[in-house]
């Protein structure tokens, strides 16, 4: 309680909106109208899509249709500041959607699909296709703008040979 008199939830999340329903998370809001454009976006193909027959191209498609509300610079290979972080000056080069918010969309879009009831194994958003162009993209600005991602290396497990010899470790 407060001084007041009136309780005061400890979650942030708890509570409830005007309308009487709880109030979601910043995330679970995000999640729903990432959802909802990509369904207005559907309704909007011609002729309009459903979503059981949308396919990985069509979310590959959704995700080019996004670039042009990009905010992200991507210097072109023919660019003076092509590779530079900080560029000098101003250029005509392109405004893009960042690799990153790309990547958190499809999580979120991904995540959706599965709570509407869509199969986890048909799930467009998680085909390989998708991870592919999201890797191109992240590679692709990485370069524009003179950063560079080491690829991470798989580490061999090393087997514990004291375990293979003697598994019991009261023995050891």
């Amino acid at each position: 309680m407060n001084s007041s008199g009136k309780t005061v939830s400890k979650n942030p999340t708890e509570g409830s909106s005007s309308n009487g329903r709880p109030s979601l998370s910043r995330y679970e809001s995000q999640k729903r109208r990432d959802w909802n454009t990509f369904l207005q976006y559907l309704k909007n193909q011609n002729p309009p899509l459903s979503l059981p027959n949308c396919s990985y191209n069509h979310v590959l498609e959704f995700l080019r249709y996004l670039d042009q509300f990009g905010k992200t610079k991507v210097h072109l290979h023919g660019c003076p500041f092509f590779g530079q972080p900080d560029p000098p000056g101003q250029c005509t080069c392109p405004l893009r959607q960042a690799w990153g918010s790309l990547d958190a969309l499809i999580g979120r879009l991904r995540a959706a699909y599965e709570e509407h009831g869509g199969p986890p194994e048909g799930n467009p958003f998680g085909n390989g296709a998708i991870r592919v162009y999201l890797r191109e993209v992240k590679e692709c600005q990485a370069k524009a703008r003179g950063i560079l991602f080491k690829k991470k290396k798989k580490k061999k497990k090393m087997i514990n040979h004291e375990m293979i010899k003697n598994p019991n470790p009261e023995l050891r």
